[in-house]
Order: C-alpha cells, then sequence, then structure tokens
C-alpha cells in the first residue's frame, strides 16, 4: 500500500554541483586576447623607446664608467660610461626590426611555396618538398652564417639570411592546411559550379589558410630575434657599433671576470622577456583562431 507523504515533510532534493561556473574572471577566449593585447603593447613600447633612445646609447661619458646598477643608471654603465639601460632598449628595438623584417619575408615566402606545392602540378609539390627537407637538413646555424656572411653581413645580411632559413615548417604546416582545404565539399562544390581557380583561392581557400598563416607569422618572430642575437654574438651578424641585443652580449664577455655582470644580466633578461611576449601573442592568437582549442 501506498504512503502519501506531506510536501511539507519532503526534503528539497538538490543535484550535487559538478563543475562551478568560475567567477570574477574573463572568458577563455577573452583572457587571451587581453594578454595578446597587452603584449603587443608592451613591445610596442620597448621598440618605441629604444628608437627615441638611440642617441642616448651611443653617448660617452669615461667619467663614469664601470658604475653598478642605481637609481641614476638601473642597468650600469659600460667601460665606456655609456648608460646599459638605454644601449638595451635601442638594441632590443634593432632586434625585434630585425625579427619583424625577416619574419614577414619568411612567412610569405612559406605562404607561396605552400600554395605553389598544393596547387600546381605534381612536379612543383615534389620540388618545393625536396627544397623542404634539403633545408631542414642542413644545421640551421651554419646555413644563416653563410648567407649572412655571403651578402655581407650588416642589418640587411641578417635580415635576408634569417628569412631565408625560417620558412621550410610554416610550409609544411600551410601546405597541409591547403590540401585540406581543397578536397572539402565546398571548395569541389564552388568547382562544380564554375568558379575559377582564382576566385576558389581567393574566396575559400585564403580565408581558410589566413588564421594558420598570421599565427606562424608571429610565432616565427622569437626564432628571427634569437638566431640574429646568436650570430651577430658570433660576429657574423649586425656591426659592433650598431647596438644590438647580441653585439652587448659579445662584447660583455669580456669584463664578467672583472665583475661586471650587469653588462651581460640585464641584456640577457630583456631578451628573454621580448622572446616570451612574442610567445604569449602567439598562444593567444592560436586560441583565438583555432576551433579546436577554443575551449581552453
Amino acid at each position: 500500500m501506498t504512503q502519501i507523504v506531506p510536501n511539507a515533510v519532503i526534503d528539497t532534493f538538490e543535484a550535487p554541483v559538478i563543475s562551478a561556473p568560475r567567477t570574477g574572471r574573463l572568458p577563455n577566449r577573452k583572457r587571451s586576447a587581453a594578454l595578446a593585447a597587452v603584449a603587443v603593447l608592451l613591445l610596442a613600447v620597448a621598440v618605441a623607446a629604444g628608437l627615441l633612445l638611440q642617441p642616448a646609447a651611443q653617448t660617452v661619458d669615461f667619467a663614469a664608467k664601470n658604475l653598478a646598477p642605481s637609481l641614476a643608471h638601473p642597468f650600469g654603465t659600460d667601460w665606456m660610461g655609456r648608460d646599459m639601460f638605454c644601449r638595451t632598449l635601442a638594441g632590443l628595438s634593432t632586434s625585434v626590426l630585425v625579427g619583424l623584417g625577416a619574419a614577414v619575408a619568411s612567412a610569405l615566402i612559406a605562404l607561396g611555396l605552400a600554395a605553389a606545392a598544393a596547387l600546381g602540378p605534381r612536379w612543383a609539390d615534389h620540388a618545393v618538398s625536396w627544397l623542404t627537407d634539403l633545408m631542414m637538413g642542413i644545421p640551421h646555424i651554419v646555413l644563416l652564417i653563410l648567407i649572412s656572411y655571403a651578402l655581407g653581413k650588416g642589418f640587411w645580411g641578417v635580415t635576408i639570411g634569417v628569412a631565408l632559413t625560417h620558412w621550410p615548417s610554416l610550409t609544411r604546416v600551410l601546405r597541409a592546411e591547403i590540401l585540406q582545404c581543397k578536397s572539402a565539399d565546398y571548395v569541389t562544390a564552388a568547382a562544380r559550379l564554375g568558379q575559377s581557380r582564382v576566385s576558389i583561392a581567393v574566396r575559400h581557400m585564403l580565408p581558410y589558410v589566413l588564421p594558420q598563416f598570421v599565427v606562424g607569422l608571429v610565432l616565427l618572430f622569437p626564432h628571427a630575434i634569437l638566431h640574429e642575437a646568436a650570430i651577430t654574438f658570433l660576429g657574423f651578424g649586425l656591426p659592433p657599433e650598431m647596438p644590438a641585443i647580441g653585439v652587448i652580449l659579445s662584447e660583455s664577455m669580456g669584463y664578467l671576470s672583472a665583475g661586471l655582470w650587469w653588462l651581460a644580466v640585464f641584456p640577457g633578461l630583456a631578451l628573454v622577456a621580448c622572446v616570451m611576449l612574442f610567445d604569449v601573442v602567439g598562444e593567444g592568437l592560436r586560441k583565438l583562431v583555432d576551433p579546436a582549442r577554443a575551449q581552453e
């Protein structure tokens, strides 16, 4: 026999909370966009400040040489009395400009070769694949040094050398993306409806590949900056009279044994911070444009 219990006696049943919503914080996509915007702003401020401080970075004052970090000179001074804070910002701006030019040129090379391999005849695909494997099989830093030295080193030698050696990985990614888009149903339907290859490439393939291209372009920046600093440190990059992080680190090696640690520590930390900011920008853009990572 069923027993009827009054409503006043029945306890209110509450379902267990498995995952409570996070409060007091931005959604993932907005947080990624905000972090990327802050990183871009910091990089822009550092580059602008470095360009404005170029004359101050070359100012020599032998009365204030080899000074340790202080309020007047936050990063200390070198053996010629030059302010290391000004030299670090000036060198960082130079490295960023070299990396920017090299990354843009390298990304455009990668896009052109990937389009030729995926949309061109079979022999073009084989040629691009062979060239990509050849470039990736040669030691990276050796090839970069050879190209930079052959072009006379300097700003343009380093920029062209970095641009000609950083495209293979991005080419493979873009080629795979274009091939995947080429086999999509809507591209096949557009071709059967009579659209030309140029129209399909511009209206369908370019928007599909553009997010990966932008992310790859941003992620090329830190590699270009680090390799520019590396070959400049080895003496095959920018000239000594041009303030750059590689030049500063190379010159500081002869003074570390004398206890002038600030000549290498602060420029090195600035280079690491710059690379990390570029990594934040690239990771934020990847989360924003990649549907598979939109909920991370």
